[in-house]
């Protein structure tokens, strides 16, 4: 099961990088071109995260990898600090971000709106992309 929902967590990863990036170039444009705010394309960010974090919060602590390695020793271990303590903070930190904006986007005008979502998203899309492990990612190995 573990391996199952380690695979689910990369597959979903991707669809949430695919909709963060559709969601921010989408946004950039009628952003820079006053075009009106399309709620349903950054909902689409929203919900690609949500998912996300309910999948990567059953593996954090169901893994041998997240909770359960916590202590003091795995502090100077990089890949195991990354696992249980950088990762789901930075994830949980950046999905933060994405709702804080999708809802302060709900309450603007269009082009505040715009711009929110654009740069929310964009900070968001970074801090993800800075504490993927890519080098044990299961879709790239």
């Amino acid at each position: 099961m573990l391996t199952g929902m380690k695979h689910l967590h990369s597959t979903l990863a991707i669809i949430l990088l695919v909709a963060l990036v559709i969601s921010i170039v989408i946004t950039a444009v009628n952003y820079f071109q006053a075009k009106p705010y399309n709620r349903k394309i950054a909902l689409f960010g929203l919900m690609a995260g949500h998912i996300q974090l309910l999948v990567g919060l059953v593996l954090y602590f169901t893994s041998p990898l997240g909770l359960q390695s916590f202590s003091g020793e795995n502090m100077s271990n990089s890949l195991a600090r990354l696992y249980f303590l950088e990762h789901p903070l930075t994830m949980v930190l950046a999905l933060i971000l994405i709702t804080v904006g999708y809802s302060k986007a709900k309450k603007a005008e269009d082009y505040a709106a715009n711009r929110t979502v654009f740069f929310m998203y964009t900070i968001a899309l970074i801090l993800i992309l800075t504490r993927i492990p890519w080098s044990t990612w299961s879709l790239l190995n």
